[in-house]
């Protein structure tokens, strides 16, 4: 596994962009995956910081800022194959958020580690190949 990202949840998608955009880094995408009810924008070069913004209150992440405020919201691993890493989360007794992967940002397949089995860190695995 390599780094990915780091996600970091934000109130408004445009703000976040401009802080970044403040600190010297460039928008490398920004795109709305609905599956998720979010707006993502992935800052830098790579790895990634990738601001997330629920779009709506029923979103994960919205209800995440209202619980835990803005900030860091998970970190993501490049794998070759999400199969095969959830095969291993199963085989060590860990219980993934996702049984499969799904689609994600980027047109990438994506799923989530539960924060219990990984020191109290969300942890996303992204399939990159197309």
């Amino acid at each position: 596994m390599k780094l990915h990202h780091v996600g970091v949840a934000v109130r408004d998608l445009n703000a976040g962009i401009s802080h970044y955009q403040a600190l010297g880094m460039t928008m490398a995408h920004r795109e709305t995956v609905p599956a998720q009810k979010v707006e993502v924008a992935f800052m830098g070069s790579g790895p990634w910081i990738e601001l997330v913004a629920g779009l709506g209150p029923d979103s994960p992440v919205s209800k995440f800022i209202d619980k835990r405020g803005e900030g860091q919201h998970h970190v993501a691993y490049a794998v070759k194959s999400i199969a095969v890493e959830l095969e291993k989360e199963a085989k060590a007794g860990r219980k993934p958020i996702d049984a499969a992967a799904r689609p994600g940002a980027w047109g990438h397949k994506v799923a989530f580690l539960h924060p219990k089995d990984h020191s109290g860190v969300l942890i996303e695995l992204v399939e990159e190949g197309h």
